[in-house]
């Protein structure tokens, strides 16, 4: 019974742990969360300074991880370099050793009165970044609190004889220890939280310092490899990242674990505190593997490179970006069109799916739409660098107003997939998995406006292409009869409610929701038309009329 109520004692520690490390992440997104995935993508010009924004990011996260999956997904865009990236990782896992030491060096006498003025801040807040700061605050006090409460949940095990068996066969066997440890790692994604659990083993006296090492090493180990089943099925380059992080650490616990009984009695006789000897081999582990990793970061990215090679150009990646072109303006442009034109043509594929999918009640066809829509995500930004690139050199006037037509009709290409992702598809798998019927006016109306606005995004292509006047004109007068098809559907839809159809009420809210998301693709959907009439001088500045 005694050693139940230790063993809940303990695993609601490392719970509170958890959480208040959640909490702290939740908190800073909330209210620095812009501005840091903002200094980290700008914060890799060099590699002094992608080491300490990855250090910067971990300690303001408390979650390297979170870094991490930033990094990759960074990098996945085109806004990291491969090298940087690893660099950061550097950083990164060094912040999370630092966030360990400074946890652990006696302050959890503050955690009442820091999870007091995080309440007071979030309650006495009205802004979401300042009620992101209190939430941050809360998560800090309880950090410090569960190390107080892990202390006191291990002291009882000084007197465990099954304990002491346990840890004895691991310390002639640290190999084995090593995988445990990486194990919980892996399991509370927070090799944070693991090594506060070795920090309370050993400072209950149950652990021997070449055990500790070991146990160490195997929470760096397992905290690497969340990210890396994160980016499964992300594009190679950010899944180089995250495996090259693995494979960093892999190799450093590799050669530490021969040599942990020699490091501990070495740390043993500098004058540290013994009993934070776990937090001081975890940050002393990441700064070696950050020195000596450092000047290898570039031939690591071209082994992962390797290792993990490209998708065939025809899969996901650009087909027709070449950057021999770049140094002709012309050749360069044609090419981003072409890419943009098919990027349209992904966006039609994922209308459609979605059409069928609604009238034919199938969900099999939204299956594949949210791979589209990433895939969507991944070229138009490829697009955008391509011609950012192409800008740095001068262009001619006529040459930067068509490169700026091309941004922001791939711009707009991605918004439509996001509405048709996280909006109609949404709507359409309610529909279907809750068995909900439309009145058959009210399916009549939202097929029309399907089918028109599949017909109106093939225009917007050949405009795009071909830069028609009259189409222009016609696809933007099309838009206004779309909104007024919205607005006498919507009044149709009171109607049939007040009348009290019962099919009218159960899709009310899908209905509605619908009609708003095709409007707001028919308006990204138009916008091809407007650079094409302000040229041709048929668009005014304003829609209001003049006065009389």
């Amino acid at each position: 019974m005694q050693s139940t109520i230790v063993m809940v004692k303990l695993f609601g520690a490392v719970a509170l742990l958890l959480f208040g490390l959640s909490l702290v992440k939740d908190g800073v997104t909330r209210a620095f969360g812009s501005r840091l995935r903002t200094g980290l993508a700008q914060g890799t010009s060099g590699a002094v300074r992608s080491f300490v924004t990855g250090l910067v990011a971990t300690l303001a996260l408390q979650s390297s991880t979170a870094t991490a999956l930033m990094t990759a997904s960074f990098v996945e865009r085109g806004l990291v370099r491969a090298r940087m990236a690893q660099i950061v990782l550097l950083g990164a896992n060094v912040g999370t050793a630092m966030t360990a030491w400074i946890v652990a060096i006696g302050i959890g006498w503050l955690s009442p009165a820091i999870i007091l003025a995080g309440v007071v801040v979030h309650r006495m807040s009205r802004s979401s970044a300042r009620q992101g700061a209190g939430f941050a605050l809360v998560g800090i006090g309880l950090m410090l609190l569960s190390l107080d409460l892990l202390s006191a949940a291990t002291e009882p095990m000084r007197e465990s004889r099954a304990l002491a068996a346990f840890l004895g066969m691991l310390d002639s066997a640290w190999p084995v220890a090593l995988i445990i440890s990486a194990g919980l790692a892996f399991a509370s994604s927070s090799s944070l939280a693991i090594v506060m659990l070795v920090l309370s083993l050993s400072s209950a006296g149950v652990l021997s310092a070449g055990l500790t090492v070991a146990l160490v090493l195997g929470a760096n180990l397992g905290g690497a490899i969340p990210p890396v089943i994160a980016t499964l099925g992300s594009a190679p380059p950010a899944r180089r990242v995250t495996l090259g992080n693995l494979v960093v650490r892999g190799m450093g616990c590799l050669v530490a674990l021969p040599i942990a009984g020699i490091g501990a009695d070495w740390l043993q006789h500098l004058p540290l505190p013994r009993q934070n000897l776990p937090v001081d081999i975890h940050l002393l582990f990441n700064l070696v593997v950050a020195i000596v990793a450092w000047p290898f970061a570039g031939l690591l990215a071209r082994v992962m490179s390797r290792f993990v090679p490209d998708e065939e150009a025809g899969e996901t990646g650009p087909r027709y970006l070449d950057e021999a072109t770049l140094d002709t303006p012309v050749m360069a442009l044609s090419g981003a069109t072409r890419e943009v034109l098919r990027v349209g043509d992904l966006v039609e594929a994922m209308l459609t799916r979605a059409s069928n999918a609604f009238n034919n009640n199938d969900l099999g066809e939204l299956h594949d739409i949210a791979k589209m829509e990433k895939q969507v995500d991944l070229l138009q930004q490829e697009v955008k660098i391509f011609l950012s690139r192409l800008g740095r050199d001068g262009l001619g006037a006529e040459d930067g107003r068509r490169s700026i037509v091309i941004i922001d009709y791939a711009i707009n290409l991605e918004h439509m997939g996001d509405i048709i992702e996280k909006g109609l598809c949404e709507q359409i798998g309610k529909k279907v998995t809750n068995g909900l019927k439309f009145s058959e006016d009210g399916y009549q109306e939202l097929k029309s406006l399907f089918n028109l606005t599949i017909d109106n995004l093939r225009i917007a292509q050949s405009i795009f292409v071909s830069r028609n006047a009259d189409l222009a004109r016609h696809l933007v007068e099309v838009k206004v009869d779309v909104r007024h098809m919205e607005k006498r559907s919507a009044e149709r839809h009171l109607e049939r409610l007040r009348d009290g159809l019962l099919q009218s009420l159960q899709t009310s809210s899908l209905h509605l929701d619908m009609l708003r998301d095709l409007k707001r693709i028919n308006a990204h959907i138009a916008s091809v038309a407007y650079p094409i009439l302000e040229e041709s001088g048929l668009l005014t500045e304003s829609r209001l009329r003049p006065e009389a």
